[in-house]
């Protein structure tokens, strides 16, 4: 193949062609969708994996790695805790005892979870606990809730708040819920509304006294662990017999993480369709050549040049306008992914996404996607006129044209 003719001919048509500037127009037109249509698409497979990612911290945080629960009885035997914590030394544990609660301050009341845990244990595996928590000594009947409970009750530090159990108390002919004064002391903001405004934290002698909970049991035991999805299957084989079962913070959350995967699945396909679209531009350009341009490609191959070389000459005029389009769309992308993660030009409701600022995370496997699928479609789109051009009467056109 004559490659110095082939690049002749590329760098040829690749320039403005004034007598028919609508064929130019459209490659440039084709090439500024192709941008775009990269570019978008980096930024917004940015966002999805950082409003992922976003929430999946805080539900990690707020869910723990794994969770030890009771499948059969009310509660787990603390020889279960021994046992696996001499067996994990790595791991850390959190045992809790658990009520759903009505908290009341005045007129004002607001329902929600309040566990009983062990501070200690429970500040080394909960970072926003931790936080709240920072140099106060907790009391019996000390209560730290989250800060959605402590706006809505108006409640300051040393404020004595009533909490209602769902556990009943006989008095006389009626049942009457238990009922306890706790001492306010601090609360937690975990960047989830939900979160915020239905979690209660207090010690594990509190709840075991008011709910008549034995010593040596527990609702269940928060664990932390580096390697969750390892640390889950070895666990459960230690657990069968104990009526104790083990459940991963992914597994609760399971609907939600396969919502956002479908959403930007499909967030990814309908951008996709935007090159897709632009890529038509690419074809009715080079189509626009190769019928401009036929008495040319007739006399080429009427004077030796071979079908591959002019079949060459177009595949390459399309993956230049559809390549470059591409090299100019990752550079935009990377442009505007800095601009956004550097300076607050949009700001989200704290309360709905977790976070104030955009979260922007771009993953090396949506990055490789992008680039993948955008080649593809240049390289399907530029195969056709391609083809087209070599399909040229070369008699019919010398002699009419």
């Amino acid at each position: 193949m004559n490659k110095k003719l082939v690049n002749f001919i590329v760098k040829k048509y690749l320039r403005f062609d004034k007598k028919n500037p609508f064929i130019s127009i459209s490659a440039i037109l084709a090439f500024v969708g192709v941008s775009i249509g990269v570019m978008v698409l980096i930024l917004s497979m940015a966002i999805m994996n950082g409003t992922a990612k976003e929430f999946e911290k805080k539900l990690f945080t707020m869910n723990y790695p794994l969770t030890i629960y009771s499948k059969f009885k009310n509660s787990i035997d603390e020889s279960v805790l021994t046992t696996i914590q001499e067996k994990y030394p790595h791991l850390q544990f959190s045992p809790y005892i658990s009520s759903q609660a009505i908290i009341q301050s005045g007129d004002s009341m607001s329902g929600g979870m309040i566990f009983g845990i062990i501070p200690q244990k429970e500040a080394a595996i909960n970072s926003i606990y931790k936080e709240s928590l920072g140099d106060l000594k907790l009391r019996k009947y000390d209560i730290i809730t989250g800060a959605g409970i402590s706006d809505k009750l108006y409640l300051n530090a040393g404020t004595k708040a009533t909490l209602y159990f769902t556990d009943l108390n006989p008095t006389g002919f009626s049942m009457i819920p238990k009922m306890k004064r706790f001492t306010y002391k601090n609360s937690f903001k975990s960047g989830l509304n939900a979160y915020d405004k239905a979690y209660m934290y207090t010690s594990i002698e509190a709840l075991r006294t008011l709910l008549k909970r034995p010593d040596n049991s527990y609702d269940g035991i928060h664990v932390y662990s580096e390697d969750a999805f390892e640390d889950i299957k070895q666990l459960r084989e230690d657990l069968k017999g104990t009526g104790a079962g083990v459940i991963g913070w992914w597994q609760q959350n399971g609907n939600f993480f396969a919502a956002m995967k479908m959403e930007k699945t499909a967030l990814f396909i309908v951008l996709m369709l935007i090159i897709l679209v632009a890529s038509l531009n690419i074809i009715s350009s080079l189509l626009m050549t190769v019928m401009s341009r036929r008495k040319e490609i007739a006399l080429l191959l009427s004077m030796g040049a071979s079908v591959k070389e002019i079949k060459s000459i177009f595949l390459r005029l399309g993956t230049i306008i559809g390549f470059s389009g591409i090299f100019c769309g990752v550079i935009l992308g990377f442009i505007g992914y800095w601009i956004l993660d550097t300076f607050d030009i949009v700001s989200l409701p704290a309360d709905v996404y977790g976070t104030a600022k955009l979260p922007l995370d771009l993953s090396s496997t949506d990055f490789i996607s992008i680039i993948i699928g955008a080649v593809v479609i240049v390289l399907l789109s530029s195969f056709y006129p391609a083809s087209r051009a070599t399909k040229i009467d070369v008699i019919d056109v010398l002699r009419n044209e």
